[in-house]
């Protein structure tokens, strides 16, 4: 159902301040030799080993492994939150590893769209507020149009009659698919979900799964942590991560 959104017009994409000229890759995604050591009073931990990975644009990627073996780790490395203890990360030709804080969040918000577990909604803003934040940080598009986007958004993902209501008076559904307007509302190319289904009924995480399918129809990447069977087995492509190693990748 996203392929028939239209692109916003080239003008209207603010540009990325990079600290250095990069070639363009030939993935959308591409993790070189990413390692992340974490340092503490019990001694360092490393929960990255080393990281080889890479995804096309329009690709579905599930990743999934045990409790503590460096999933959300390797989430929190693709989105800017945290950054490498070593190696390099690009996404569409940024090398998100080189930039500073500022850099960061500008690039994090026209980049990259995240739909966590718990939806993370703001309580007191509108849904359709919720969905227009984005691009109010970011200043993606003229001030006019947002809220008419965030309306196109939320008809899109089918909760446009909730606009007007806090978040709390949905459903966890409902919610959800609030927060995955929000994380298409600047029209990124790579969306990162985090258990994003962990908290539905199998019925609901069913019309969430279609949304993320319509996203990926639409050329966008979607990279997703998950513990359902069911999503795993519909994913384009299974990479298993054990002790902060990939140990498996299955297509």
């Amino acid at each position: 159902m996203f392929a028939r959104f239209s692109r916003r017009p080239a003008l209207q994409r603010p540009e990325v301040h990079r600290p250095e000229v990069y070639p363009q890759p030939g993935h959308l995604i591409e993790m070189h030799t990413v390692v992340k050591t974490y340092q503490s009073a019990a001694g360092d931990f490393t929960a990255l080993k080393g990281i080889e990975l890479h995804a096309d644009a329009g690709e579905f990627i599930a990743i999934v492994g045990k409790s503590g073996s460096g999933k959300s780790t390797l989430l929190n490395i693709l989105t800017g939150i945290d950054s490498p203890t070593s190696g390099e990360v690009l996404v569409d030709g940024t090398p998100v590893h080189a930039l500073n804080q500022n850099q960061i969040a500008a690039w994090r918000g026209r980049t990259v769209g995240i739909v966590f577990q718990f939806f993370q909604l703001l309580p007191t803003l509108t849904v359709a507020e919720n969905v227009m934040l984005p691009m109010d940080f970011c200043n993606m598009f003229p001030t006019r149009e947002r809220r008419t986007r965030a309306m196109r958004l939320l008809e899109q993902v089918g909760v446009v009659d909730q606009a007007a209501k806090l978040p709390t008076a949905l459903s966890g559904g409902q919610q959800q698919r609030v927060a995955i307007a929000r994380a298409v509302a600047n029209d990124p190319p790579m969306l990162i979900a985090d258990e994003p289904t962990g908290n539905l009924d199998s019925r609901t995480a069913e019309a969430v799964f279609q949304l993320f399918a319509g996203l990926v129809q639409a050329g966008k990447t979607v990279v997703m942590v998950t513990h359902d069977p069911d999503l795993v087995r519909r994913a384009d492509r299974v990479i298993t991560i054990a002790d902060g190693m990939i140990v498996g990748q299955k297509e």
